[in-house]
């Protein structure tokens, strides 16, 4: 890409002084310490928690990644010389300085928007079609959390994901209940963990390539993937709303615990029994104050891959290039999630 193209600044431009821009670093900190340090000290001594420990290992965003803050495009930091070290990430040039009524020695930064958008701009398409997509549906409420009872199912050949967890109502009495529910999940990234034998039950049969046409709102798993999509586009999308999605795919993960047939008690979470009928009015409930909280989130997201797409289009034209290989599934890094996200 030409040089030029690399030197222009796009879009509204923000600028924040050292101490505007330090406080929101150090506030972003301190308040994902809280979930980065507990994971650390228990990975240390090899301790597992069933519940805080999935967004760190389902996830491929590390502990470190997410308390690495980044104020998202079209903000320029003053005297943020180490900013303009990271990946996408440059120094503001003394064009776009003089503009901007900056001098040379004010050593400020902003992220590569150029740069990004040459490197990712396909996992912005696919993240902007999927987000919008799914904030286009209504949510379904029906399918009652048997994701996890299906994957438990015929525990006795198979096993169960969660070893350390007992089963509330144990193999048999875990296999009645997938017997006896209709399953009607919709998540890809949850069917394919369900047990052989669980999956034919499932009135759908998710596959990636249908994944932008069964996700929806009303999912649990939806939820927590905001988190998932939010990540994958730093350091274009501000930090803040990362950590907005953390902290609710947290509370949602939770609840999809409590929903399971394991027996989280030990560990002071309540149950959810989806078993019976006031199980599952408790978990319509949650689910749809899920998906209210969710519905801004996905807004904010959107509103980035917008303004991404759009700076896109005052670049110059890419050299032509082969037919996209990129898909839903391309490997995001290690754990099993690798096959549901972005690289």
């Amino acid at each position: 890409m030409p040089a030029d193209a690399r030197g222009r600044l796009l879009g509204a431009v923000e600028v924040l002084e050292p101490q505007q821009w330090h406080a929101r670093q150090t506030a972003h900190l301190q308040r994902v310490s809280p979930w980065t340090e507990p994971f650390r000290e228990r990975r240390s001594q090899q301790l597992k928690h069933p519940v805080d420990d999935f967004l760190f290992t389902y996830y491929s965003h590390s502990p470190g990644r997410l308390e690495r803050w980044h104020p998202g495009p079209g903000v320029v930091l003053l005297d943020a010389a180490e900013m303009a070290e990271q990946r996408y990430w440059r120094t503001v040039t003394a064009t776009e300085a003089e503009a901007l009524g900056l001098s040379a020695d004010d050593g400020a930064a902003t992220v590569d928007v150029a740069a990004f958008l040459e490197s990712r701009g396909r996992a912005v398409e696919f993240v902007d079609m999927l987000v919008r997509r799914t904030a286009s549906r209504a949510g379904q409420f029906g399918c009652f959390g048997m994701h996890e009872w299906a994957m438990a199912y015929n525990a006795r050949v198979h096993g169960v994901r969660h070893e350390q967890l007992p089963l509330r109502l144990g193999a048999e009495g875990t296999d009645a209940v997938v017997q006896a529910e209709r399953l009607r999940c919709t998540h890809i990234d949850a069917f394919r963990f369900f047990a052989p034998e669980a999956a034919p039950l499932n009135e759908l049969q998710p596959t990636r390539e249908t994944q932008r046409d069964l996700e929806q709102p009303g999912c649990l798993h939806a939820t927590m993937d905001l988190y998932k999509w939010a990540y994958k586009l730093a350091p274009a999308v501000a930090s803040e709303l990362i950590a907005d999605c953390f902290e609710l795919a947290l509370e949602v993960r939770a609840t999809d615990m409590e929903a399971s047939p394991y027996d989280l008690s030990e560990w002071g979470y309540g149950v959810v029994a989806v078993e019976t009928p006031e199980g599952k009015a408790e978990y319509v409930r949650r689910q749809r104050s899920f998906a209210q909280r969710a519905a801004p989130l996905r807004e904010r997201l959107l509103e980035t891959t917008s303004w991404l797409l759009a700076a896109r289009e005052q670049l110059p034209a890419p050299q032509a290039q082969g037919p996209s290989t990129h898909r839903a599934d391309a490997p995001g890094g290690p754990g099993p999630t690798a096959p549901g996200e972005l690289a």
